[in-house]
């Protein structure tokens, strides 16, 4: 029997075995805000249980379920945050540094900044499918991540010895490089901990990493930019050593407190295992496991590919994407304002926050009602409105709104669609890791191009006089 075949018998056989009920994903309303027929459902999700939770009660089976997801929460979430504003910091302080004074320091001339932002992709494109299908065999987060970070923090480290535009080519493609494991591996991770009616709003939890980074990054780099000139140093060198030099020193602590997969992590007991195996399985009706349905990465990867809704998924993020690359420039955006570089840096960070909140809440409320379409084409509306305003008018209190409208809207589709994914290609855990790296490596690759939508004439053209 084929792969295929084989997880469609699973499914089908897991549909015929019992009826797939559904309750709230924080599994928090209580009896009394339930009607009788929801009351009878909710007494009859727990079913077809794995034998060390057949003697619990249902209202056991609720308290162990909730108690067990709130400690996943705290063990894995703050970390992978924490993980992923290092992550971005690193790979987009070079937007801060300009305003430093990068570009004048190393001699850059025309488009040469903008190769420097484009190189990066090209590693960050090629290596992320093979990064997920290392980690799929692997199937320890703890010890992958913790490598790729050693390296990642010490190339970001040494981007300030660079002296000219050579240097700063190799060293951006090599951060690329390494780089690409964190994100797909981050969702992967993710998905392997979390249901359908739970994940989106991790994913925006997880995405709130980002956008903290681009709030507070400025707010940093505005202070360590101050160090110009101590011990006959820029500032913006400071600002790759002592960022650079953090993600380092994270290290330790991510290999110790980061939990691996349901199955061989130790923070849990057996029962708080099986009851998350169990929701998982229950998810789409066959086990987070690729023994279990006999597939290999190599079948997978074949899986992925065939599927119509991973390329339709390719496509709307691949347009996203796109849009979004209006923050690898947004300093120099801000910039066009015309204040000075340190109240610029501060103004970037406003947008970023009202996107960690607006987010985090959309997120929330796709998870709430199971929609996605929706919740994609809103906020891309709204984005579009903003990116109107932004180029027809120079009136800077317009354009500043337009940059707090921009922000928060692109985010807030960009969460969902990243659910989307491992909704659409679930099981087995193959195909979602390589479903995952696959959208987001080829709709990356318009940030090869995207960078030279914005070359520094244009910063002219739009700043106000």
């Amino acid at each position: 029997m084929s792969a295929e075949k084989s997880e469609f018998s699973h499914i089908e056989e897991s549909k015929a075995q019992a009826t797939h009920y559904e309750v709230s994903s924080d599994l928090k309303r209580s009896d009394s805000e339930l009607g009788p027929r929801e009351i009878a459902e909710e007494q009859d999700y727990y079913t077809n249980l794995p034998e060390s939770l057949q003697d619990l009660t249902q209202e056991e089976l609720k308290q162990l379920d909730k108690k067990t997801l709130r400690k996943i929460d705290l063990r894995l979430m703050p970390m992978l945050i924490f993980i992923y504003i290092l992550n971005y910091i690193d790979r987009n302080n070079i937007a801060s540094a300009r305003l430093g004074g990068l570009e004048e320091d190393l001699g850059l001339k025309g488009n040469q900044y903008q190769i420097c932002i484009s190189i990066l992709f090209i590693g960050y494109i090629l290596f992320q499918v093979p990064s997920n299908m290392l980690l799929n065999k692997i199937g320890r987060p703890s010890t992958y991540l913790a490598v790729v970070m050693t390296i990642w923090g010490a190339i970001s480290t040494c981007t300030a010895a660079v002296q000219g535009f050579g240097g700063l080519v190799a060293i951006r493609a090599c951060l690329g490089i390494v780089e690409s494991a964190f994100f797909c591996s981050a969702l992967m991770i993710l998905a392997s901990w979390y249901d359908k009616k739970t994940l989106a709003s991790r994913n925006s939890i997880l995405y709130s990493g980002s956008l903290i980074s681009s709030a507070f990054s400025g707010l940093l780099a505005a202070g360590i930019l101050e160090m110009d000139g101590l011990g006959g140093i820029q500032g913006w060198r400071y600002l790759f050593i002592i960022e650079g030099g953090v993600t380092v020193l994270t290290v330790p602590f991510a290999y110790f407190i980061l939990p691996d997969t349901p199955a061989n992590t130790k923070f849990l007991s057996q029962q708080e295992k099986d009851i998350i195996q169990w929701r998982l399985q229950k998810d789409v009706g066959v086990k987070d496991s690729d023994k279990e349905a006999e597939i290999s990465d190599w079948e997978g990867f074949k899986l992925a590919v065939k599927d119509i809704k991973m390329w339709m998924l390719c496509g709307m993020h691949s347009f996203l994407v796109a849009a979004c690359g209006v923050t690898n420039f947004f300093p120099t955006i801000v910039g066009t304002l015309n204040f000075n570089h340190t109240i610029t840096l501060c103004l970037t960070a406003p947008p970023y926050v009202v996107a960690v909140v607006v987010t985090y809440f959309w997120a929330k409320n796709a998870d709430r009602t199971g929609e996605r379409t929706l919740h994609v084409i809103i906020p891309l509306i709204c984005a579009l409105v903003a990116f109107i305003i932004a180029v027809a008018t120079l009136n800077t209190g317009a354009r500043y709104f337009s940059m707090i409208l921009m922000i928060p809207s692109l985010y807030c589709a960009f969460v969902v669609i990243l659910t989307w994914i491992s909704n659409c290609c679930p099981r087995p855990p193959a195909k979602r890791a390589i479903s995952i790296a696959m959208v987001n490596c080829l709709s990356n690759s318009t940030s090869i191009w995207n960078a030279f939508l914005y070359p520094q004439a244009m910063v002219l053209v739009m700043s106000r006089p």
